[in-house]
């Protein structure tokens, strides 16, 4: 188990920025996970915690050690790529115990690294198999117990999941926390899937254009995104955004919406300390699916923050356990959840509940959370 710390870290490739200025500080047995967009230079950051790049500028500590020059195999780490990597030739026992053959372990410790690690993946039919001969998610389990058989100080896992199915990236998403929770190692994990972000990670780094939007944990991401970009890639669906302006109603701050949706005045969100909104500032109020709902839900009674939307339905999708209902409020369209029972047809007007107290407000210039 080991710290790893990045200062500055800046990559270029020619006059292209790909990473630009990079700080964080993962702590002994953190999970964290990088996610972001393609492009955003989650696989370059992790490529130089590798040491398989190097930083342009910047300080990579791997256990208060400065690894910048150090070699990738003088790191203590392992890694876990996309594409599983094992030699097609090879049974499983022997990529296992490849890495160990040529640093000349002793047999006997091969022996017991692999009946080890075999035993934790639940992989011990699987020895004597090749490759070709194992399903995508025996492979992703022999390219972990080929980096577990290391005992390494850091884990770094690269898309591991992406070439899975829906139910067997559910299933190994499950059993990379289990793992995670028996070892405690520290690890770095970079995926473009938001929910196996939110799901694993104890702190999740949020990528875009090559910096860090937000790094926190995932609860405070999700609620408190500090950016618009934050807010409408974490979550399915994105957070709603509607345009609004600040106006003066019995004395105290609120919000009226613009783009031609008619309702009261609205209660005004949690704000940062200190800010004070002056009539006719433009904002941008953003709000979870999951708290714009059927209004005639017996969980949305009326409070201090509590509201009322009407608008009419344009496109119902059943999901099973709930119904996602696009609704148009004005010129604008947003996502709300029904259940399935109360769902309504297209076409209908409908009155959706929202909860104010957990919406989030933006400035649109800076889309800056306020």
């Amino acid at each position: 188990m080991a710290s790893l710390g990045i200062r500055g870290v800046t990559k270029r490739f020619g006059a292209l920025a790909v990473l630009e200025n990079i700080d964080l500080d993962v702590e002994p047995g953190e999970f964290i996970v990088l996610v972001g967009p393609s492009g955003c230079g989650k696989s370059t950051l992790l490529a130089m915690i590798a040491g398989l790049e190097t930083p342009s500028a910047g300080e990579i500590r791997i256990g208060g050690r400065v690894v910048n020059d150090v070699p990738p195999k003088d790191r203590d780490i392992a890694m876990v790529f996309q594409s599983y990597a094992l030699y097609p030739t090879m049974t499983v026992r022997q990529n296992i115990t490849f890495g160990m053959e040529s640093r000349r372990v002793p047999r006997a410790q091969q022996d017991a690294a692999v009946a080890r690690v075999a035993a934790l993946l639940q992989i011990e039919t699987l020895l004597r198999r090749r490759p070709a001969q194992l399903s995508g998610g025996q492979r992703q389990r022999v390219a972990m117990g080929r980096a577990l058989v290391r005992d390494p100080a850091l884990f770094l896992f690269d898309e591991p999941l992406s070439n899975l199915d829906a139910k067997l990236r559910i299933e190994m998403r499950t059993e990379i926390k289990k793992l995670h929770q028996r070892l405690g190692k520290t690890t770095v994990y970079v995926t473009h899937d938001q929910v196996e972000a939110m799901t694993l990670a104890s702190r999740i780094a949020v990528m875009h254009r090559g910096r860090v939007q937000q790094f926190d944990r995932p609860r405070i991401v999700y609620e408190r995104p500090a950016n618009m970009f934050v807010a409408g890639f974490m979550g399915a669906p994105a957070m709603n955004f509607l345009a609004a302006e600040v106006v003066i109603a019995d004395g105290r701050p609120a919000l009226v919406l613009s783009e031609g949706a008619k309702s009261a005045p609205l209660p005004v969100p949690p704000v940062g300390p200190g800010v004070m909104l002056r009539a006719g500032r433009r904002v941008v109020l953003g709000i979870r699916p999951e708290t714009l709902a059927d209004a005639a839900r017996p969980h949305l009674e009326p409070g201090s923050a509590h509201a009322v939307l009407d608008g009419i339905v344009e496109v119902v999708e059943p999901t099973g356990p709930e119904t996602m209902v696009v609704v148009r409020l004005g010129g604008r369209e947003v996502v709300a959840r029904f259940d399935p029972d109360a769902a309504p047809t297209v076409g209908e007007r409908v009155s959706l509940g929202v909860d104010l107290a957990k919406a989030c407000l933006f400035d649109p210039d800076s889309e800056r959370l306020i």
